[in-house]
């Protein structure tokens, strides 16, 4: 299978055969983990930057330390291009005042040493790619948000606040001159880790049901689509700014649910789940699984980006197919 963008010109073609090393911030979570992967398969070399680096890690890896303001100083001279997907779950524990200063610390003080050493004469970096979420809309309802939407307002979203500030920080990138671009990532659908196996556990077992009303639209994208997507960007200057990472049939609670379980091959018996039990249960947590984001991949479709996986039932088939 190809990767990425597959229209390159002959002089696109000849700068990727050049210049083919990528470093890459949260490499052994889950989007990058798959991510390495697939650009080893594209003929990339890889390398992690990570606090700890894993002695039995298949990939180079260089040492920073966030907290501590510390990066190893032949990290960013080796690239060509950086992705940049480093940051603490959102999804692990309830959001104590503490949780939250680590979620919101870990983003912006990684992107605040990769810009110290990109200020630095000596490197080579072409583009960066800074991760965000569609968690900057907010609790949009019904309405279908594009790329020029507003963020929602931080003081009543914190997600909202996390993945603006995220996108603020990564200007001071731009501002140097490096293309940047920063795409905004949905419910990424792997079995390897993220949402989709918390959401079809439940169902396994036969207790599946939706979420809160089930009318909130959920903006997914399968894994590797999503990985696609950001090689495209790497190989193709043509991608700057900000794009919608989300497959271009949002689904609502609902519809998700139903889908889910006829992959699964098992019934929905159960009544939705109240609102108020997820918010006792999970406290401001809960905005993750009843906000509604209907976001446009529009943008992402005029750069004549093809999916493999745009539909909702095809992308939950291959992953639960032999189930």
């Amino acid at each position: 299978m190809a990767f990425g963008n597959q229209n390159l010109t002959t002089d696109n073609k000849q700068l990727i055969t050049n210049e083919m090393k990528v470093l890459i911030t949260g490499g052994t979570g889950l989007i990058g983990t798959r991510l390495a992967e697939m650009l080893i398969d594209s003929g990339y070399e890889v390398a992690l930057l990570s606090r700890e680096p894993a002695k039995s890690s298949h990939f180079r890896s260089f040492r920073w330390d966030v907290n501590a303001g510390t990066i190893d100083e032949a990290a960013v001279p080796y690239a060509d291009y950086i992705v940049s997907l480093a940051g603490a779950s959102v999804a692990d524990g309830k959001w104590t005042d503490d949780r939250k200063r680590e979620i919101m610390t870990s983003r912006l003080g990684g992107l605040a040493l990769l810009t110290h050493e990109l200020a630095k004469p000596g490197h080579h970096v072409r583009a960066v790619i800074s991760a965000s979420a569609v968690g900057i809309y907010g609790d949009a309802g019904d309405k279908l948000v594009t790329e020029e939407t507003p963020p929602a307002l931080p003081t009543h979203d914190f997600l909202a606040d996390v993945s603006h500030q995220w996108e603020l920080a990564a200007a001071p990138i731009e501002a140097l001159g490096i293309r940047t671009v920063i795409p905004r990532i949905g419910v990424v659908l792997s079995t390897a880790g993220g949402a989709l196996p918390q959401i079809a556990k439940p169902m396994k077992l036969g207790a599946g049901a939706a979420l809160g009303s089930g009318k909130q639209y959920m903006s997914w994208i399968h894994l590797d689509d999503l990985c696609r997507l950001f090689i495209a960007m790497l190989e193709d200057e043509k991608w700057q700014g900000t794009y919608n990472a989300v497959a271009p049939y949002p689904a609502t609670n609902q519809a998700f649910t139903e889908v889910l379980a006829g992959v699964l091959h098992r019934p929905l018996l159960l009544p939705k789940v109240p609102a108020f039990g997820l918010k006792l249960a999970m406290g401001e947590m809960s905005d993750i699984v009843l906000a509604s984001q209907n976001v446009s991949a529009a943008k992402v479709l005029a750069q004549g980006f093809r999916y493999e996986y745009p539909e909702l039932r095809g992308a939950l088939t291959a992953l639960y197919g032999g189930e």
